[in-house]
């Protein structure tokens, strides 16, 4: 038997708000996002600032006590949902059988604010919320200050993006620009190097020294970086094809910012000996 009192259902409102969430200019509006899946919604548990980050969690029976064991704070923001409503909710075939709803970060963060080393990613209209929330993620690991996100960039609070930022969207700065090449003027005036990612660029394994203060910019899937950011780059990289088959055109957007950045924060670490 349950150890805790069965919750109540979600309300028709509660629902309906959620679905809600799934437009951008509602997100934009209230300042929430959806999470779905255990993974994803405990990993934004574990990172939330505090519990007030958290407005309501949408549970299937059988998991409400497995959660609420693992995070007791949780215990009164916890609602049960039918399986026809988390199907009306789900961005997958499957439902994973949790949908958390939870604040944006609450303070804008303002890049190159600190003092010494600061690496900040640039996204030029990425349009796959997959690459987006990938990309998070990849920043976070690596020890990004934030990501800059263009105009056209699709949003990070997206419910595809927040699933692949696996919990990322606590971890790291994150800033809407209207204006991406303003942006990058502003970082450039404050020291910042601006690197971006280009097919005609220089092979990257030539730069042995990177700035402390430096922007990586990722380009659209199918167009690369805009004209505007590629005139007032500092330098252009590309990361070589070593595969003799012209038929291999590209690399995906995530997986070159997940290069690039190894090689960026890696080259001058010390390896450990195998063996």
């Amino acid at each position: 038997m349950s150890s805790h009192p069965q919750p109540s259902a979600a309300s028709k409102a509660l629902v309906s708000r959620c679905r809600k969430l799934l437009m951008k200019k509602y997100r934009d509006r209230e300042g929430l996002f959806i999470a779905e899946g255990l993974r994803t919604v405990e990993e934004l548990l574990r990172q939330m600032p505090d519990i007030g980050y958290l407005e309501a969690l949408l549970v299937e029976p059988a998991l409400v006590d497995g959660l609420v064991a693992r995070f007791p704070t949780v215990k009164d923001k916890v609602f049960l949902l039918s399986a026809g409503d988390f199907s009306s909710l789900s961005g997958t075939k499957t439902s994973q059988g949790v949908i958390g709803v939870f604040r944006k970060p609450a303070r804008p963060w303002v890049p190159g604010s600190g003092d010494g080393r600061s690496l900040v990613v640039a996204l030029d209209d990425i349009q796959d919320p997959g690459n987006v929330g990938t990309i998070l993620r990849t920043a976070a690991w690596f020890g990004a200050e934030g990501i800059l996100c263009s105009k056209g960039t699709a949003d990070v609070f997206n419910p595809k993006a927040v699933r692949s930022s696996a919990g990322s969207i606590y971890s790291t700065g994150i800033l809407d620009c209207q204006d991406l090449a303003g942006q990058l003027r502003l970082l450039q005036e404050k020291g910042y190097r601006v690197v971006s990612a280009s097919l005609g660029g220089t092979d990257l394994r030539a730069v042995s020294n990177w700035p402390d203060q430096l922007v990586l910019v990722i380009g659209n899937e199918a167009n690369g970086v805009s004209p505007e950011v590629e005139a007032l780059s500092d330098s252009l990289l590309v990361i070589p094809r070593l595969s003799p088959d012209e038929r291999v055109e590209s690399l995906n957007a995530a997986v070159s910012a997940a290069v690039f950045l190894t090689r960026i924060t890696l080259q001058d670490q010390p390896a450990a000996s195998m063996g």
